[in-house]
């Protein structure tokens, strides 16, 4: 069956961001990273900020994030925690945007989310450390953490967001139809395989 749906599961730092970004260029559909964002907050009255803090993030752990939440909203809705409340709304969203036609979706627990599509190809993007760690910087500056710190914080947050709502290992090959290695291949490499792959099903 062809592959219309494009999700990108990735490292922080691995580059899944800007492969997702060249593949829906490549192949002529819409992308969703930040206006997945967007449209979560609109779904659901939280801020962006807080949607793009929290969406792939362990539930409740840090209640500071909750300032970035519009006043008024309460932390139970229809009987569900924020937490729980947001990644509904999240799932909806991303159920609607498959819907809607072919995409790339990078992120959101996407891959789990549209499982048993069969028209949705899943992808995992990864590197080493010190890849991660030098393109981070390069991309985003320095801070008082250092990038290993960064790193390793931001990937635990997402591996606990996802295990909590997936029940499976984020970053556990048999939940992908493709890992790649971006330290080893390169963002452009990459970005010709996944496209190559999606191609090769319209045969």
């Amino acid at each position: 069956m062809e592959k219309k749906i494009i999700t990108i599961s990735r490292e922080f730092g691995s580059g899944g961001r800007t492969i997702g970004r060249m593949v829906a260029q490549r192949l002529g559909i819409p992308f969703y990273d930040k206006e997945l964002v967007d449209q979560i907050a609109v779904e659901s009255g939280f801020a962006p900020k807080f949607v793009e803090e929290n969406g792939e993030h362990s539930p409740g752990s840090s209640l500071f994030s909750y300032a970035f939440a519009p006043q008024g909203v309460p932390g139970v809705m229809n009987g569900l925690s924020t937490a729980d409340f947001l990644w509904n709304i999240q799932c909806s969203v991303i159920l609607q945007l498959a819907d809607k036609g072919p995409c790339v979706i990078v992120g959101r627990n996407a891959d789990y989310i549209l499982k048993d599509r069969e028209d949705a190809f899943h992808v995992f993007v990864f590197a080493d450390i010190p890849f991660r760690a030098d393109r981070i910087v390069r991309l985003y500056g320095e801070s008082e953490k250092s990038p290993e710190a960064r790193l390793q914080e931001k990937d635990k947050r997402r591996r606990v967001n996802y295990h909590h709502y997936t029940g499976r290992n984020w970053g556990q090959a048999q939940n992908y139809d493709l890992c790649l290695d971006t330290g080893v291949l390169g963002i452009e490499q990459c970005t010709d395989i996944i496209v190559n792959a999606v191609n090769s099903f319209k045969k």
